[in-house]
């Protein structure tokens, strides 16, 4: 598996989107997620809005499928001051 730090996206003064997060029982839940094989700038764009979407949440953590995107990949922050971003993809 892979553990790196979210990129910032460097000059880009876009806001980014907040995704919307998928709540139990909904069956996409159980979709089972692919491993990631590209990885590029919408890789990058996909976790930095997966991060932008949890903390706005107020979450600790974040699994792409919980954003109806079905692939090895988790965002998660457990830090007291919430500046400690962890990127998981392919975890095993």
């Amino acid at each position: 598996f892979y553990c790196l730090e979210p990129s910032t996206r460097a000059g880009s003064d876009l806001t980014m989107a907040k995704l919307d997060i998928l709540e139990f029982p909904d069956p996409r839940l159980r979709t089972k997620a692919t491993p990631v094989t590209v990885f590029d700038s919408k890789l990058e764009a996909l976790i930095d809005d997966m991060f932008e979407t949890m903390y706005e949440a107020q979450g600790i953590g974040l699994a792409a499928t919980q954003v109806n995107v079905h692939k090895r990949l988790l965002v998660i922050d457990v830090s007291e001051n919430r500046d400690t971003p962890l990127v998981f993809i392919n975890p095993e």
